[in-house]
């Protein structure tokens, strides 16, 4: 009969041991880093809510990428022309649903023009609105590079918008986001990280002490 193998002959498998605990250590490492995002967003939405606060009028940026301490400022423009419109769906100010009539405006003979949120419209039609002064907060644009894009480096510097506090004729003025809805959802992925992390570690465990059972 074969003699049972003793407990000193009984070890842990190294390599993948050693695999499991750089995994473990990664996902710790995802943890703590999110809840730094977490206070970086918390700073970030107490600033926009100061900004929100503010009444001066600041210098609408043209070129992007616009600075933190600049969106949900108060900024005017001049729209010497529309020269696309851009519907999106959105609210007025009551909550009612319609289409954002978001125009890219031409400011000079040359250079970047302006994204304008003109107000809601009840459809896709554009309102019959040739430009001018327009004063309203400035606000993130629509097309805003995806977490991938940023990630990988291949998302473009965003434009800014500015929603117009008077609506063009025939619209409803759009509601302007609040720097409470900011998402911040850092602490459930650090809450995530770390029960990823326990998880495997305890299912690791759990596997090789049952591997060397006698």
């Amino acid at each position: 009969m074969t003699e049972a193998a003793t407990p000193s002959a009984r070890r842990w498998p190294l390599i993948p041991t050693v695999l499991v605990l750089i995994a473990v250590a990664v996902m710790i490492g995802l943890g703590v880093w999110q809840l730094q995002r977490k206070a970086e967003k918390e700073a970030l939405v107490a600033l926009y809510q100061r900004n929100m606060a503010m009444s001066a009028l600041v210098t609408y940026p043209e070129m992007p990428p616009v600075a933190d301490s600049l969106l949900f400022r108060k900024s005017s423009v001049v729209c010497l022309e529309p020269v696309r419109w851009d519907p999106r769906s959105g609210t007025d100010q009551k909550g009612r649903a319609g289409f954002r009539m978001i125009a890219d405006c031409r400011t000079g003979a040359e250079g970047p023009g302006v994204l304008v949120d003109v107000g809601i419209g009840d459809d896709f039609t554009p309102p019959k609105w040739s430009g001018g002064i327009v004063q309203g907060t400035i606000v993130p644009g629509p097309d805003q590079p995806t977490v991938m894009e940023r990630a990988a480096g291949k998302g473009s510097a965003a434009r800014a918008m500015l929603i117009a506090d008077t609506p063009a004729a025939g619209l409803r003025a759009s509601a302007v986001p609040s720097a409470d809805n900011t998402p911040n959802n850092h602490l459930a992925y650090a809450v995530q990280w770390f029960l990823f992390a326990a998880a495997a570690l305890i299912i690791y465990v759990l596997a090789v002490r049952r591997r060397l059972r006698p």
